[in-house]
């Protein structure tokens, strides 16, 4: 059964009646005019409330329980995919998936945050927040990429690095600045897509591309609205208010120059048609992986730092 959020929930009722029609429409033949009205007006009622969305909303469809996974990518986009495991240091970290594929004529190394779905795959993901192993390991196969001349492609969707003990004790902060250090002189193309949840340095440690694209109903941020209104407000229920502050949105990252291009999804979210939107992000990496395959190394490498310096203003006062 499909899950609805609060604000979907008008348009389900129309959907529902709908459907009631529908299938009385063979046994009824007159009914057929009622029901063509019928969805026209569900289709005025979701361009209304999709084109409005407060961010706070955008939140919510970029956290959706039904959103499409990066394993969900893998297979729509990817062939041969032969994933690789563990950071040749301490253990494999399921959070983070990588390895070897191929999209179109292009070999790629692909690399991803998974949250995982039920229960028991989200305890083993960690709900897709990545211990300092995960970050090692996404280092490892970034530099096994750069060897072997392979574009290095990864999928952002995690609402933060984990903050556990056992996490900082082996150095969390330490392997996400090495990935920040790692990318920036990464001698291979590099393309990030933020297909969910982008949460602080959790995110930006696989996120340096030479190109950054975001899918239209998702969020990039420095903290998450929760955390923001806990600090800021010392209340939670404050998110909302947050969002609005945050400017989190892909909307908000194109206007900033954060990202490079925001990848359109169908009306309502990725999770209405997963195998379209998956097409969207194949035209997206297949249009953008040639242009990056022709810069030499030194270029590529001048032009990424260049990317990166550039973001932010400093304003004297």
């Amino acid at each position: 059964m499909k899950r609805l959020l609060d604000f979907e929930r008008p348009i389900y009722e129309v959907e529902k009646k709908i459907n009631e029609l529908k299938s009385k429409v063979k046994e009824s033949p007159e009914l057929e005019k009622e029901l063509k009205a019928l969805e026209e007006r569900a289709l005025r009622l979701k361009e209304k409330v999709y084109k409005n969305l407060t961010r706070w909303q955008i939140v919510q469809i970029a956290r959706h329980p039904d959103r499409p996974h990066f394993i969900d990518y893998i297979h729509l986009l990817f062939k041969d995919f032969i994933e690789l495991h563990g950071d040749r240091n301490f253990r494999d970290d399921p959070s983070i998936i990588g390895g070897i594929a191929t999209i179109d004529d292009y070999r790629v190394m692909v690399i991803g945050q998974e949250k995982g779905r039920d229960t028991k795959e989200k305890i083993y993901r960690n709900f897709g927040m990545p211990h300092p192993e995960g970050y090692r390991k996404a280092k490892r196969l970034m530099l096994l990429a750069e060897k072997f001349g392979l574009p290095v492609l990864t999928f952002v969707d995690t609402p933060g690095a984990y903050p556990g003990v056992g996490a900082e004790e082996r150095g969390q902060a330490f392997a996400i600045a090495e990935n920040l250090k790692v990318m920036l002189s990464l001698k291979t193309p590099m393309i990030t897509i933020v297909i969910g949840e982008g949460g602080s340095g959790g995110a930006l440690a696989i996120a340096l591309g030479d190109k950054v694209f975001a899918l239209k109903y998702t969020i990039y941020s420095v903290i998450s609205p929760e955390g923001c209104a806990s600090i800021l407000w010392r209340d939670g229920k404050e998110a909302p208010r947050a969002a609005e502050a945050l400017k989190l949105t892909a909307q908000d990252l194109l206007s900033f120059e954060i990202i490079d291009g925001i990848i359109e999804e169908p009306l309502g979210g990725a999770h209405n048609d997963i195998e379209w939107t998956a097409a969207r992000i194949k035209e997206v990496l297949i249009s953008t992986l040639p242009e990056l395959l022709e810069l030499p190394p030194g270029e590529l490498i001048t032009r990424r730092r260049e990317k990166y310096t550039k973001i932010g203003k400093f304003m004297e006062v």
